[in-house]
C-alpha cells in the first residue's frame, strides 16, 4: 500500500469535517443543502411546497371573487330599492 510509509494518511474528502458538521450546521447551511442537493425527495418536497402556496393563493382569490359578487348584488338591491321610493 502507498500509505504504509505515512503514519498519518489523508482521509478521503467525505470523512473530513466541514463547518456544518463541526458546529452542528446552521439554518442557512441546512437550507442551502436542501435547495442545491438535487436529491429526489428534496425536489418533490419543493414542488409540494410551491403547489401548496399557489393552492392557498387560488382559494383566497376565489373567496375574493365571491365577496365581489355579493357586494355587486347588495349594491344593485340597494340602488333598486332607493329608486323605488
Amino acid at each position: 500500500m502507498a500509505s504504509e510509509g505515512n503514519p498519518n494518511p489523508t482521509p478521503p474528502l467525505a470523512l473530513l469535517p466541514n463547518s456544518s458538521s463541526v458546529n452542528g450546521g446552521g439554518f442557512k447551511s441546512k437550507v442551502e443543502h436542501f435547495l442545491y442537493s438535487g436529491d429526489k425527495k428534496h425536489v418533490f418536497a419543493g414542488l409540494v411546497a410551491i403547489t401548496a402556496v399557489f393552492a392557498v393563493l387560488g382559494s383566497k382569490q376565489h373567496s375574493h371573487q365571491d365577496y365581489l359578487e355579493k357586494a355587486d348584488k347588495a349594491r344593485s338591491a340597494r340602488l333598486s330599492s332607493s329608486s323605488a321610493k
